[in-house]
C-alpha cells in the first residue's frame, strides 16, 4: 500500500520527463497535452483541509496529512492526468508537513502523475531565485512539473522561474483570473497607458498580463510552451484571445464551486486540444476516504469534462 511508505523515500528524485525529437526535454504544455490524451482534460486537487481531514476521519497532524496525500495518488493514477496539492495545507504543520509533502508528491510522480505545486509564490531577485529553485529544480525534494505563482511584483520578477523551468520541460503557472470573487477588482482594473498618468483605455490588469506571457511563449528567452495561467472556469471571457495563450490554462471553479463542464467547454472552446485542465478538488475529495469511491468520483468527472470538450 502507498499508505506504508517510509517518509524518506524517493525525496530526491527529479520525476519522469518526456523527451522530444533529439533528447531534449518536451515542453510542459507538450507534457500536459499527452498525459490529458491518455485519461482525461482535469487536474484533481489534493486538499487536506482540517474539515476533510475530519470527514475521512484521519487526525489534523502530519500523519493524517500524509494518509490523506497517499490516498488521492492510489485513487487518482491512471484515472486523471494531473493531481495538485495545495502546498498551504502541508506547510501549516510544519516541517513534518512538508516531509508529508514530500512524500506524496514523490509517490504520484512514482504513479505517473504530474504535479502541479500550488504554491502560489512570488518575489523579487534572490527571493524568487530560491522559490524557483524549491520547486522546479531537479534536485531539489519538493520538485514538481509545475508550481503557481503570483504576478503582481511585476511579470519580469519571475523570470528565474521560468527559466529554471524551461531547462527541464517544467512549468510555471501564473495566477491570472481567479475564480474567487475578492480579486476581480484589481484583475478587472483598467490599465493606464498615457505618459501624463490620466485616465488611460488600455487593457485590463488580466488582460496585460495574459498577452505578456503570451508574448514570452512565443519570443521569450524561455522555451515556448513554458508558462501557462490560471483562468477561471466560472468567468466571462475577457477581451483576449486565450487561444493564443502558448501555454497550459489551468481552470478552477468547476464543481463546488458552481461551474460546469459545459460553461467550461464554452470558455476555451478555441484553446488547442490538451491544454486546458479545469481543476476539480471538493467535488472529488468528499467521495472519501475509500480509495475505491474517491477514484470512481474523479472518474465520472473526468468523464463528464471529456464529453463536453469533445474527447
Amino acid at each position: 500500500m502507498l499508505e506504508e511508505r517510509h517518509l524518506d523515500e524517493a525525496r530526491h528524485t527529479g520525476g519522469a520527463r518526456g523527451t522530444a525529437e533529439g533528447g531534449t526535454p518536451a515542453t510542459f504544455v507538450d507534457r500536459v497535452a499527452a498525459a490529458v490524451s491518455r485519461s482525461a482534460p482535469m487536474c484533481a486537487g489534493i486538499d487536506p483541509s482540517p474539515a476533510l481531514l475530519t470527514g475521512w476521519g484521519l487526525p489534523d497532524s502530519a500523519d493524517g496529512l500524509l494518509t490523506f496525500g497517499l490516498r488521492c495518488v492510489e485513487a487518482f493514477a491512471g484515472s486523471v492526468p494531473v493531481v495538485k496539492p495545495q502546498v498551504a495545507f502541508f506547510e501549516r504543520m510544519g516541517a513534518a508537513g512538508i516531509g508529508a509533502l514530500e512524500s506524496v508528491m514523490a509517490a504520484a510522480r512514482e504513479a505517473g502523475l504530474l504535479v502541479i505545486a500550488d504554491a502560489k509564490r512570488g518575489d523579487i531577485g534572490s527571493t524568487m531565485e530560491a522559490y524557483a529553485s524549491a520547486w522546479l529544480d531537479p534536485v531539489s525534494p519538493l520538485v514538481a512539473d509545475a508550481v503557481t505563482v503570483l504576478p503582481y511584483l511585476g511579470i519580469g520578477a519571475l523570470q528565474p522561474a521560468f527559466d529554471l523551468a524551461a531547462a527541464s520541460g517544467r512549468g510555471v503557472i501564473v495566477v491570472v483570473r481567479g475564480s474567487n470573487p475578492e480579486g476581480r477588482t484589481l484583475q478587472e482594473a483598467v490599465t493606464c497607458l498615457r505618459a501624463d498618468g490620466g485616465p488611460g483605455d488600455g487593457p485590463s490588469v488580466e488582460d496585460a498580463l495574459l498577452g505578456a506571457i503570451r508574448d514570452l511563449n512565443r519570443r521569450g528567452p524561455s522555451a515556448p510552451g513554458t508558462i501557462g495561467a490560471v483562468v477561471g472556469a466560472t468567468l466571462e471571457p475577457s477581451r483576449f484571445e486565450l487561444a493564443d495563450l502558448g501555454g497550459v490554462i489551468l481552470a478552477p471553479g468547476v464543481g463546488a464551486q458552481g461551474g460546469t463542464a459545459e460553461a467550461a467547454a464554452r470558455l476555451f472552446a478555441r484553446c488547442p486540444r490538451g491544454t486546458v485542465l479545469p481543476s476539480v478538488s471538493r467535488g472529488v475529495l468528499a467521495a472519501g476516504p475509500e480509495v475505491g469511491a474517491l477514484r470512481r468520483a474523479a472518474r465520472s468527472v473526468g468523464e463528464e469534462l471529456s464529453r463536453a470538450f469533445g474527447w
